[in-house]
């Protein structure tokens, strides 16, 4: 139970600085492209090595540190940062195959699921 709690407070963390990102982006660069998913997704990406590469470094890093930074605060500013250590990780494994499935399938299938989910709500509502 411990675990959950950490993570939802962390994810309440990431969420209220994405939300930042959001309105503080549209403000300086407008609405005409999503500036505030392309940052979000970026720094996240770069939290996430930092953070990884930190705990693989010093080996003493405890759970619930992972769980309230990875977890918790970057997957509520980001699930992007996590689909990006996992590319690393197959990278850095040599599993170029696997890879290329992986960041094909996440990137079509989602959107084709987001598209789906369209779909059936328009189809539901009218």
């Amino acid at each position: 139970m411990q675990a959950y709690l950490i993570v939802f407070l962390g994810a309440g963390i990431g969420g209220a600085f994405r939300h930042g990102v959001n309105v503080w982006s549209a403000r300086v660069f407008g609405l005409n492209f999503p500036y505030g998913t392309l940052i979000v997704n970026i720094v996240g990406s770069l939290a996430m090595g930092l953070i990884a590469g930190y705990f693989m470094a010093s080996g003493s890093a405890s759970q619930h540190w992972r769980l309230f930074l990875a977890t918790g605060i970057l997957g509520g500013f980001t699930t992007f940062s996590s689909f990006s250590l996992d590319v690393a990780l197959l990278y850095e494994r040599g599993e170029l195959v696997v890879l290329a499935f992986y960041v094909l399938a996440s990137v079509l299938a989602s959107a084709t699921a987001l598209f789906i989910g369209l779909w059936a709500t328009r189809s539901l509502i009218s």
